[in-house]
């Protein structure tokens, strides 16, 4: 339908609406052949409008120019209220039980925060007891009894840790799934009330992100994080409480670390946030750029431009491996700060504590105990900083989340208000009728109807798409409030009346049906719902939805299925053909026995056969009611009471089928060509005879030998008889399953781990110096902790020394010194080796990345469009795996290998030390490094496991509310809402179960690893002191023993959860293995095949069988022949689906024929070099797709090789753009926006044939090149393709019959086959398919 057309009728132009791809050129360019000066500030003018609006849209108010009542009922259907989000929001569904689980929740955590501090007051006073017995103050029972009662306190900690740890992460993670378990049900049940118009608003697929993405924030934000800053806090405070109580001077002095660090953390986490930033972005528009060519791909396959695309998104790569090296830089040199601050805090504590300790302030146990003090609670302030973020986002979420909890409905189908009418005898009125959808608040879609639908009448709607015919029936339904004008239902306005009861009279087939994931029983029985006979017992409904499904001519095709009604639509559904859907759907129909029948469209979607039997179960279930029916093929309601003909939101003409013929108006003319079609048509039988015929021939030639054929005769819709569907590939192998057995299944591939190690060292090969040189400093960062434990035990043993003389105290003195200025020194090399291990391996791992995203894109874009057309591959999960799983590899670099060498470092040098010392000791602590490191590890492990198993454990419900979400109208028209709230309810209630047994085991992990170093701790002590009380060991073998061992498992094990995550990374090096390794079978990197230097342009299809390999089961051609002489303007005519597109494809040979051949100058392309056989041939698809950039490069893109500006400005003059470029105040170097969104759609067509002409094409190609245009931009584009079309092979894919009159022969396709051909003149004195067609296009027209 030409938008503009009627209202030209009407002489009144400007009260048209401006449709939203609004003022496209119209007509710019006819204009120009008659007078070039006077349209060039016209359409100058014009392209000014289309780049203008696309700022604006954002902060104007979009109903500002609609009249305020008008507004003010549009406003209240889309708009939703701010709700302000506090902490306490967010608890507000929290149960009393919550609340209380949530209070001993958190005191425990603070009680295990508080143990950790109490360890150093342990462990100072038994370096004090050490001293003592040393010095001879204790007798050796008075030291054992003591040593036993402070090692016991080491075991009392652990368990106290244990429990306490125990109870708060389990509490705290019950009652954050809990309640966000009841936000979930607010959310999906405040969704289920809305208005169809807020969905219009959001999209299901916003709706679905909050229930998945948006509740897990909250969850994160209110479950175990909480319990770890609670722990974090009171291990802070603790600590200086103890270390004030100790010895408050030192505290006060030491207190400069916290502060120190804090400044190295924020200063370090400024930057990083700023760069993360900066790369984030730099990569999103890498992204967008991948994903415009992925989406696209078939464009750049046939121009043949994956390596300038891939060039350009390199550029993005680039920019963001610059910022992404920075980021990893400064967080590389924020550790180093840290360590810094560490080593420099040990020596400040010593050097000034040994000042106290001379002064006989204080003795050295107290300085341990205040230093170790300090460390812990400094550090466990850091731990609070990453919490606080997923706090403000669970906030964040909550407010888009709570904003829609809170929003009343305008029409709210949950609420009981409104009245019941006793008998419904349905008459439906409309009157005054003016209506705008709220989501297009521009567009006028119905002008004042009023129309009388009888009570138990057949009312039929016809006229074109965008008519306001479905507008009807979203009004009826009460989807929609109109803006003027009231619908009433036996003179009662419905607005007046309870929203479910009226949705529970009316019964509504669409044009898609929707069938939910369960069986066919429920998905019928669902029709059922809200209406008297919900509650009968089981054995009536049964007999009644058996009825219905008889009725409506399912009920043979239901009971041969294997499963029968308790057949599973959701994994089975693909056995289910679109007809048989819909009549499943005409079922839950009039299950119910509705008074009011709506069918949208019901038979549109469907192929001859299904129509013929879903449109008699539909007049069946019309019978007797108050029927809406809205039709495309007339031939369906020539029997209706009425017949309604809308165009442009008003009624044109009605009457019924006799009376409007003699009217001889537009219905007349829509019946006369709708009346010729339908001689032609094939029957089911001579289709199936054709299937077989087509089967056979096909296994044949598959099979080449003699396998015996099963019968296969079939003449009822043979898409019925699945039993024999699921047989047949045993009986006779189907074609399909022949001739794509032989194209095998691509099995997952299984590839070592050392295979990809070493595919992975290939991107980084290059910088083998650096990773060497990084390598080297690791080991010096390893080597710190147990160089510092030999510091550690000098320094004690000499601050222990009984201070006797003057010389003592003066020895004592410079000791302290010396040693305090070498953990300066040890600071300082340690800040340089971390500083410079972690820029360098940032570097490495940055190119690694970039890389192996270039790498990704190129071998994407190798890959044929078969691999494109499968869901897996489509261009959001492509990009995706660009942006996510190619950063994870980084998992297995240089970073991975530094931490292991750090670590490997740490250890070898701790055990080496410890056993020259005092191997007695040594060995028992290195039992315990195993535990040790396990407990490091484990404490950071589980808290990613947690975040991980949130997110996995609600993606079955998520998907179930997703489901009914994206099927909203269906569910409010079947009242369906309180039946889909408590499945989602239940399915909930099933996986807290679940998830609450797994937190309780894996709790148990997380706990441990908190507390079994204590006993650590306790083992090392007990048995270092009972060496120490025979005098085997002295306090300095003790200490550097000790201190080398466990704390270097420590630290060694708290590494660990800094190296990325290995395991994804592997998962990751698969794929992308795998990805490099695949061999397209259409492969452009190949140099395979003959070459061609020159193309004439004669084609030939012989015998061509093509079906696409993500559909082997629907046949598309079936022995096409076809043949085309060189410089012929040829055009491919016939209905959707009939294999037209498929003709080109195989053309630019996207894909290879099942058999058959195409030839192209009497070679077979499929011998021919890929690339340079693609180089002779142009295509102009339906879509235009422009990438971002100026026109010129645009227009570029499609040359093979440099152009000069002349041959552009030649290109662009054929395809009627130049003088529209030369307008913009650019020229050829103004911006497209994304996907070309500033141009109007003739424009970025017309762009699009220069791109195409400037190779200078043998063989044009149009897919559908107008299809997509209004009729003024259509005329402009389409005198730029006959222009186009001179001197060239042209095959063009016409929906527009008025397109292609000039063509020197027209194909007719039907169902993969040629009908007729001829000329246009011909064709029309054939009086067959093409005829038909014609007659039926200059209908919309009308």
């Amino acid at each position: 339908m030409a938008a503009g057309s009627l209202s030209e009728k009407d002489g009144e132009p400007s009260a048209l609406p401006v449709s939203s791809h609004g003022g496209s050129t119209e007509g710019d360019t006819t204009i120009a052949h008659h007078d070039k000066n006077k349209t060039e500030p016209i359409a100058l003018e014009k392209a000014d409008t289309q780049v203008v609006p696309a700022k604006k849209s954002l902060d104007d108010d979009p109903y500002k120019h609609l009249p305020e009542r008008e507004a003010k009922i549009l406003k209240e259907q889309v708009l939703t209220p701010d709700v302000k989000v506090g902490v306490a929001t967010l608890y507000r569904y929290a149960t009393r039980n919550d609340l209380l689980i949530i209070a001993v929740s958190a005191i425990c955590a603070i009680a295990a925060g508080a143990a950790l501090p109490l360890m150093t007051v342990i462990f100072g006073n038994l370096q004090g007891t050490f001293q003592d017995y040393f010095g001879g103050v204790t007798s050796y029972d008075d030291f054992t009894g003591e040593l036993a009662r402070l090692v016991l306190y080491f075991v009392y900690l652990a368990i106290g840790e244990f429990v306490t740890m125990y109870i708060a992460t389990v509490g705290f993670i019950y009652s954050g799934e809990h309640i966000s378990g009841k936000i979930r049900e607010h959310y999906l049940e405040s969704c289920m009330k809305q208005n169809i118009g807020f969905f219009d608003k959001l999209g299901a697929g916003e709706v679905t992100t909050r229930i998945t993405a948006d509740t897990n924030l909250i969850q994160e934000g209110i479950s175990e994080k909480v319990s770890l800053t609670l722990q974090s806090l009171a291990t802070f405070f603790a600590a200086f409480v103890i270390g004030f109580v100790s010895f408050w001077k030192l505290t006060l002095i030491l207190l400069s670390t916290v502060v120190a660090l804090t400044l190295v953390m924020g200063g370090g986490s400024q930057f990083i946030i700023k760069f993360s930033k900066d790369n984030i972005a730099a990569y999103a528009e890498g992204g967008s750029v991948a994903d415009e060519v992925i989406s696209s791909v078939r464009n750049a396959i046939a121009f043949g431009t994956q390596d300038r695309l891939a060039r350009q998104y390199d550029v993005h790569l680039t920019r963001a491996e610059y910022f992404g090296f920075r980021l990893k830089g400064s967080l590389g040199v924020m550790v180093a700060g840290m360590m810094t601050v560490l080593y420099l805090n040990y020596g400040l504590a010593f050097w000034q504590g040994s000042r106290f300790l001379l002064s006989g302030d204080t003795e050295l146990r107290k300085i341990l105990t205040v230093m170790m003090s300090v460390m812990i609670g400094a550090f466990n302030l850091g731990n609070i900083a990453p919490n606080l973020q997923a706090f403000a986002t669970a906030l964040g979420a909550a407010a888009k989340i709570y904003n829609t909890i809170d929003r009343q409905s305008p029409i709210d189908s949950s609420s009981d208000e409104g009245g019941k009418l006793e008998t419904v005898s349905g008459t439906i009125r409309l009157e005054n009728i003016k209506h705008i959808y709220p989501s297009r608040p521009d567009v006028t879609v119905m002008e004042d109807v009023s129309l009388v639908i009888p009570a138990g009448t057949v009312t039929a709607l016809v006229g074109a798409s965008g008519s306001g015919k479905s507008t009807i029936v979203g009004l009826v339904e009460r989807f929609y409030t109109p803006i003027e004008g009231k619908v009433y239902l036996d003179d009662v306005d419905i607005s007046t009346l309870n929203v479910r009861w009226l949705r529970q009279q009316i019964a509504l087939v669409s044009q898609e049906p929707t069938l939910f994931a369960c069986t066919i029983y429920d998905n019928i029985r669902h029709g059922l719902i809200g209406t008297k006979w919900e509650s009968e017992p089981e054995e009536q409904q049964r007999e009644r939805i058996f009825d219905a499904a008889r009725k409506a001519n399912a009920h043979d095709f239901i009971t041969s299925l294997p499963e029968g009604y308790e057949t599973n639509v959701g994994e089975r559904g693909f056995l289910l053909s679109g007809g048989q859907k819909q009549r499943i759907a005409i079922a839950r129909a009039i299950v119910s026995d509705p008074k009011i029948l709506l069918l949208d469209e019901a038979t549109s979607a469907l192929d001859t056969k299904s129509e013929g039997v879903v449109q008699a179960a539909l007049e069946v279930a019309a019978e007797g009611r108050t029927t809406i029916t809205i039709a495309h093929r007339l031939s369906t309601i020539r029997d209706a009471h009425n017949i309604v003909v809308m165009a442009q939101g008003r009624i044109v003409e009605q009457g019924t089928h006799d009376e409007l013929l003699e009217k001889r108006g537009a219905y007349y003319k829509l019946v006369t060509a709708q009346a010729i079609a339908a001689v032609n048509e094939m029957t089911a039988e001579e289709e199936a005879a054709l299937d077989q015929e087509e089967e056979a021939a096909l296994i044949r030639k598959a099979t080449r030998n003699s396998q015996k054929e099963g019968p296969a005769g079939y003449v009822e819709d043979p898409e019925d008889n699945i039993a024999q569907k699921l047989d047949r590939s045993k009986s006779q192998q189907s074609v399909s399953s022949v001739a794509i057995a032989a194209r095998s299944k691509e099995e997952k591939k299984e590839y070592g781990l050392w295979t990809l190690i070493k595919l992975i060292a290939s991107f980084n090969k290059k910088e083998w110096h650096m990773m060497l040189i990084g390598i080297f400093f690791s080991a010096i960062c390893g080597a710190g902790n147990p160089t510092q434990a030999v510091f550690f035990a000098k320094l004690i043993s000499s601050l222990s020394r009984p201070i006797v003389n003057d010389e003592i105290r003066e020895s004592i003195k410079s000791d302290a010194s010396f040693w305090c200025l070498m953990y300066l020194m040890l600071a300082l090399v340690q800040c340089l080796a971390f500083s410079i291990q972690g820029w360098l391996f940032a570097k490495c791992s940055e190119r690694l990345i970039h890389r192996v995203r270039d790498m990704a894109f190129r071998s994407f874009l190798r890959q044929d469009v078969e691999f494109f057309d499968r869901d897996e591959n489509s261009a959001g999960a492509l990009t995706s795996f660009l942006s996510t799983e190619t950063t994870h590899v980084a998992g297995l670099s240089g970073v991975t290998l530094g931490t292991i060498i750090m670590v490997l470092t740490t250890l070898i040098a701790a055990c080496t030390v410890a056993l020259a010392l005092g191997w007695k000791l040594a060995l028992v602590c290195i039992a315990t490094i195993p535990i040790l490191i396990g407990c490091g590890f484990f404490r950071f492990w589980m808290i990613a496991h947690y975040q991980r198993r949130a997110k996995s454990a609600y993606a079955g419900s998520a998907s179930y509310a997703s489901e009914a979400i994206t099927a909203m109208r269906t569910v409010a028209s079947l009242t369906r809402e309180q039946d889909v709230l408590q499945h989602y309810k239940d399915s909930l209630a099933k996986q807290q179960h679940a998830s609450l047994i797994s937190v309780l085991k894996s709790s148990l992990l997380f706990a441990a690893s908190n507390s079994l170093m204590f006993l650590a701790f306790a083992l090392g002590f007990w048995y270092g002191g009972t060496l120490i009380a025979k005098y085997e060991y002295d306090m300095f073998t003790f200490f550097i023993v000790f201190s080398s061992v466990i704390f270097g498992a420590q630290s060694a094990g708290s590494v660990f959860s800094f190296a990325p995550d290995m395991g994804k990374a592997t998962e990751a090096a698969r794929d992308l293995k795998e990805l490099f390794d695949r061999k397209p079978t259409v492969d452009t990197w190949s140099n395979e095949g003959d070459s061609v230097k020159q193309v004439d342009g004669t084609i030939e299809f012989r015998d061509v069988h093509f079906r696409y390999p993500t559909r082997p089961e629907q046949p598309v051609l079936r022995g096409l022949n076809l043949s085309i002489q060189p410089g012929q303007y040829v055009a491919l005519v016939g209905a959707s689906g009939c294999g037209k597109s498929t003709t080109i494809a195989l053309l630019e040979r996207f894909y290879n024929p099942l058999s058959g051949g195409i030839f192209v100058d009497g070679r077979e392309i499929s011998s021919l070099n890929v690339n340079e056989y693609r180089s002779f041939i142009a295509l102009v698809s339906q879509e235009p797709t422009l990438y971002q950039g100026t026109v010129r490069e645009n227009i570029i893109l499609g040359a093979n090789s440099d152009v000069t500006d002349e041959q552009i400005k030649f290109a662009c003059q054929e395809a009627n753009i130049y003088d529209f470029i030369m307008s913009l105040p650019d020229g050829m170097n103004t911006v497209v926006g994304s996907k070309g969104a500033l141009l109007s759609g003739g424009q970025k067509q017309r762009i699009a044939i220069a791109r195409a002409l400037i190779r200078d094409p043998k063989i044009l190609l149009l897919d559908e090149a107008t299809s997509a245009l209004d009729s003024e931009s259509e005329h402009v584009v389409q005198a730029a393709l006959d222009k186009a079309a001179k001197g060239r092979t042209t095959i063009a894919v016409a929906h527009r019959l008025s397109t292609i009159q000039k063509a020197d022969i027209i194909y007719v396709f039907d169902q993969g086959r040629i009908v007729e051909q001829g000329t246009h003149s011909e064709l029309m004195k054939k009086n067959g398919r093409y005829a038909e067609l014609v007659n039926l296009q200059s209908l919309e027209k009308h």
